[in-house]
């Protein structure tokens, strides 16, 4: 049985794609960081997931469920890693809690290097593992090459972990495992959900106060129509099973939108969204 790893499988897209990938025949080792979601996943998917639990940025608990994955392989490779679990911080870059800047970098990008560390050696780093090389499938955002006003520490995240994704797939190619990205926009996730509980009373006295509301319920109204998990589950099936997989998916609900935003002026790209969050000197 081909089994892969996708990490901050409790909910959301990592909950998508283990679901998607369970369904295939593969076996999915997710990554949790509570008892609980691994009991309420053990039960809800069947025999073909198991749970690992850690935290992306606690090395040891990292390692110790390489170790578990390793042991239920034995000496055969692991086909797939799929790196999910983050996180997103918002509000104002001028007035952001540096603490938590650090905390949405060392989730969003020194974690995915720990855990790809941990688990190379599973995917074919270690040359004395029988089987074909395995694939990384990393999970960024439309956000990680057109960034939005008050979420610039997620987008400052998925641009980096853009940049890692391909300094990574230029390395891993001594080793013939490939790495592959993917990029979702809106998706009806939890993620979304929160930004209703952003207490964005700490900027009120701030030029910015006006922006933000319209910036949540932005996000609240746009991922609410937003693509489920599973089409993301989905990409990610593809881009760990195709033949000659693309280097880059973009799944997103408005593919046009997506298509303007990136080949727009950015300075006309600017204006308009300073004119529609009233973010223009007066």
């Amino acid at each position: 049985m081909k089994s892969v790893v996708v990490t901050g499988a409790s909910t959301g897209i990592g909950w998508g794609c283990a679901k998607v990938l369970v369904s295939k025949g593969f076996r999915v080792f997710g990554s949790v960081r509570k008892q609980a979601d691994a009991d309420r996943l053990s039960k809800e998917l069947g025999e073909r997931f198991v749970p690992l639990l850690f935290d992306v940025t606690d090395a040891a608990a990292v390692k110790a469920g390489a170790g578990k994955v390793a042991a239920a392989l034995g000496n055969e490779t692991l086909f797939g890693l799929v790196n999910n679990a983050g996180i997103a911080v918002a509000g104002p870059l001028l007035y952001m809690d540096v603490d938590e800047f650090r905390q949405q970098l060392e989730v969003n990008l020194t974690g995915q290097l720990i855990v790809t560390q941990a688990f190379a050696p599973l995917l074919g780093a270690d040359r004395s593992r029988k089987g074909p090389p395995g694939r990384v499938v990393n999970i960024t955002s439309v956000g990680g090459r057109n960034a939005s006003p008050f979420v610039g520490p997620y987008n400052a995240s998925k641009f980096a972990f853009e940049g890692f994704s391909e300094s990574l797939r230029r390395e891993l190619m001594l080793f013939g495992i490939d790495v592959i990205v993917v990029a979702p926009g809106a998706v009806a996730t939890a993620i979304w959900d929160k930004a209703e509980q952003i207490d964005v009373s700490r900027y009120a006295n701030t030029p910015y106060a006006p922006s933000l509301d319209m910036v949540r319920n932005y996000m609240i109204s746009q991922g609410r129509k937003g693509f489920p998990p599973e089409k993301i589950g989905r990409a990610v099936w593809k881009a760990l099973t195709a033949a000659h997989a693309k280097v880059h998916y973009t799944v997103t609900p408005d593919p046009f939108q997506n298509f303007l935003v990136n080949t727009l002026p950015k300075r006309m790209v600017d204006r308009m969204i300073a004119g529609r969050l009233g973010l223009k000197r007066d």
